[in-house]
């Protein structure tokens, strides 16, 4: 018998333990080679496990245990042969998609005895631990979905696919009148979002500027030229772009705002990486737009883009996570009209956008109806004073309303902006 250990790996420097968020193999099972067998939980991020070889596995922590870096969590007996039947998942996936691509429906009966078999397994219609985590936070009716893990379980990404899917609201139940209560431990990430907060709120002396932005300039702008943009660049022309792009510039006239506190000392950086709030199933997140200063409307768009998707797949990497100097929060996709965003530390600020309302304004000495944003900039006055923090702001309020300052001494017309 030939037993291999495996060990917890190192998420990154200064993780010192993870937490078993769910397992995706029951004890016993046969595990191939390079199969994802369980995914952990940092105080970052969400990661896989793949089996370092393939064999029986026998599981020595549960779901929700708290287990060091360097621990053993399961031992797989890379001497057992497959046990008779046991096919691998990865290969019976990969057959079903040419199954039903076949005219001749007689290839899809021979399949038809295997989901049998994993229909009597009691896996079957059972959600995993953060599958039902997610469930019970968006209020999706679990019984309602089909499992596509191991012996039928119902995963994370089930879920997640079934919220994109979308349900009848009639299908969701609401409140009982049991009086029931649910008590459930808090994932060690959002027990370091906790701590993160409150450390912002106890360690800065943080304060919030507002300021309005016609969005009128850019709306005329993105719909004049979202189809070629789209056409010659492959993405969409969303607002974050011109959000980004004018911090940038902003940050380059502001350094203070990039700038944060070590000690006694303080850092400014020569340039900008940009996180971005995003919403994932896990909560929010804020991946890092590296070196934005030097990227297009294109590439900003495309590298956000890349970014989010790795968030709501629950794939995206620490270091997609880390090393920000500036972010950016949109409150307004879930209708925030206004709000004072809190810090992300160890940075010194942070931009809030909100909903876009109608609202009278004056205009030239006249009532206008115009789309209007609140923007708010949260900032720790012990680095920024108030002349940087709202000249910041106001920078930015007159690049998003003038786009072709954006690009500073540009002769050229909009275009040039937009690379097209």
């Amino acid at each position: 018998m030939s037993i291999l250990e495996m060990k917890v790996p190192s998420p990154g420097e200064s993780i010192s333990e993870v937490e078993i968020a769910e397992w995706l193999v029951a004890d016993g099972d046969y595990v191939e080679k390079d199969q994802a067998i369980a995914e952990v939980d940092s105080d970052k991020a969400t990661l896989e496990l793949p089996a370092e070889e393939s064999g029986i596995i026998t599981l020595k922590a549960e779901a929700g245990d708290a287990v060091k870096v360097g621990a053993v969590v399961c031992l797989i007996d890379t001497s057992a042969p497959r046990p008779a039947g046991a096919t691998p998942v990865v290969k019976t996936e990969a057959a079903a998609p040419k199954v039903e691509e076949k005219p001749n429906p007689m290839p899809a009966k021979e399949v038809a005895p295997a989901k049998t078999d994993n229909k009597s397994n009691y896996a079957t219609g059972t959600p995993s631990i953060a599958a039902s985590k997610i469930a019970n936070e968006n209020n999706v009716p679990i019984q309602k979905i089909q499992g596509t893990g191991r012996d039928g379980r119902i995963t994370k990404q089930d879920v997640v696919a079934a919220m994109a899917a979308g349900f009848d609201a009639s299908a969701t139940q609401g409140w009982g009148g049991t009086r029931d209560t649910e008590t459930a431990k808090m994932s060690m990430l959002r027990r370091k979002i906790a701590s993160r907060l409150v450390s912002v709120k106890n360690e800065t002396a943080m304060l919030t500027t507002f300021n309005e932005l016609d969005m009128k300039p850019i709306m005329d702008l993105r719909n004049k030229y979202k189809d070629k943009f789209r056409e010659v660049h492959g993405v969409n022309l969303g607002f974050m772009s011109f959000f980004t792009k004018a911090v940038t510039e902003a940050l380059n006239l502001f350094p203070q705002v990039n700038s944060m506190l070590d000690g006694d000392q303080m850092i400014s950086h020569n340039y900008a990486d940009i996180g971005i709030a995003v919403s994932s199933p896990k909560g929010l997140m804020v991946p890092v737009v590296r070196n934005a200063e030097q990227m297009t409307l294109a590439q900003i768009e495309a590298e956000i883009k890349r970014l989010a998707i790795l968030a709501r797949d629950g794939k995206i990497s620490i270091d997609d996570m880390t090393g920000g100097t500036f972010t950016i929060t949109n409150g307004g996709v879930f209708g925030s009209m206004l709000s004072t965003p809190i810090i992300n530390p160890p940075q010194s600020a942070i931009l809030g956008m909100h909903n876009i309302v109608e609202r009278p304004v004056a205009i030239n000495g006249k009532v206008e109806i115009r789309p209007i944003m609140y923007l708010a900039l949260s900032y720790d006055h012990r680095i920024i004073d108030g002349k940087e923090s709202v000249s910041f702001l106001v920078k930015v309020k007159e690049m998003l309303e003038n786009p072709s300052k954006m690009i500073f001494g540009a002769k050229e017309p909009e275009e040039v902006l937009l690379n097209l």
